[in-house]
């Protein structure tokens, strides 16, 4: 039996893999997008699988000092903000080498013309040229190693959000093409979108996303930020012209990012629904009052992650721990695959 059939049939549950790139601090927008539905939802009613993408934090320059100190940094606030090594699985992603085994396959599958239709990747090229620069090879490459950090694990869902919507289709047209050359290896993965909050926005530039790689950072706060700079930065939030609070992305995208992130973090703080920004919409006459139970939501959204994450600092060995028995986890998941996509390829097994 093939090994993608056979393996779905061994397991009961869902199995999502998901990620963080490490290239620079995790900010409100990577907890209200992701994180938070990984904790709430995704450990609880899945095989769930998430990693520290370090590697693909060396497609552009980077210091591997601040490389290490950032990847150590996101591990600890993705158990911070409450996943639990029990319910899913945390690891790094080059300490399973089974990631850049398979991605050099992808690589051998994809076309030329894929990789450079990605759309990060013609934005990314085009500002480093327009400065003079270039851009690294792997830049061009890496979605193929995106690919194989899903294809890996038989991986059937993949929460992601509109900017890497694009990665995720390619890997399912990688996964059906080696499949249909080669044999039945993979499992073809489905993407699932978010709900609403998925998409933060800078708070000075409500047209762009909350990005923690982002070079301006008075628009964006991160999950280690201190209570008095969250609320400094949400103070002074862009808004828009006029005064009236109305929930509309178009002419009031200032206003309406600082109600959608409201609403987020209302979302279950009480063990409720919480409202949506349209409804919140009409409980304001002043962008004054909405900057200000917005920047109390956030700060009480974020204190108790911070006061665990200082908390798992003093205790390194447990993280340690956590990533050492994650990644062997996952190593054992992707190994037999990866292998039988060695086979399938016509590879030579190893004879260690």
């Amino acid at each position: 039996m093939a090994i993608a059939q056979a393996q779905a049939q061994a397991r009961t549950r869902t199995r999502i893999f998901s990620g963080v790139k490490p290239t620079g601090h995790l900010t409100l927008g990577n907890y209200l997008g992701a994180v938070r539905r990984w904790v709430q939802e995704d450990q609880h009613g899945a095989d769930a699988l998430f990693s520290v993408v370090d590697l693909h934090a060396l497609t552009v320059e980077h210091d591997p000092a601040r490389l290490r100190r950032l990847s150590r940094q996101a591990a600890t606030l993705m158990l911070a903000s409450g996943l639990d090594p029990d319910r899913c699985t945390l690891f790094v992603q080059s300490h399973v080498d089974e990631h850049a085994r398979l991605s050099y396959l992808m690589e051998c599958t994809a076309t030329d013309g894929e990789m450079r239709r990605m759309i990060q990747y013609k934005e990314k090229t085009a500002r480093e040229r327009a400065g003079g620069g270039s851009v690294r090879l792997s830049l061009l490459t890496y979605p193929a190693l995106m690919a194989a950090d899903i294809l890996a694990y038989g991986t059937d869902e993949v929460p992601v959000g509109d900017d890497q919507a694009q990665h995720v289709e390619l890997a399912r047209v990688l996964a059906q093409r080696f499949n249909q050359r080669y044999g039945a290896v993979f499992t073809v993965p489905r993407m699932t979108r978010p709900p609403v909050a998925a998409r933060v926005m800078d708070l000075q530039d409500p047209t762009s996303k909350m990005g923690k790689s982002h070079a301006e950072t008075a628009g964006i706060v991160y999950l280690l930020d201190e209570e008095d700079t969250v609320r400094r930065k949400v103070m002074r939030a862009v808004t828009d012209s006029g005064s009236e609070v109305v929930y509309d992305r178009e002419v009031q995208p200032g206003v309406a990012n600082l109600l959608e992130i409201l609403a987020a973090c209302m979302d279950g703080a009480d063990g409720t629904d919480g409202k949506a920004p349209e409804e919140l919409a009409g409980e304001y006459s002043s962008y004054g009052a909405l900057k200000k139970d917005t920047a109390e939501a956030v700060v009480e959204l974020l204190r108790p992650i911070r006061a665990r994450h200082a908390e798992l600092c003093a205790d390194p060995s447990y993280v340690d721990g956590v990533l050492r028995a994650g990644a062997e986890r996952a190593r054992g998941l992707a190994r037999p695959r990866v292998d039988a996509a060695y086979e399938a390829v016509g590879l030579l097994p190893s004879a260690g």
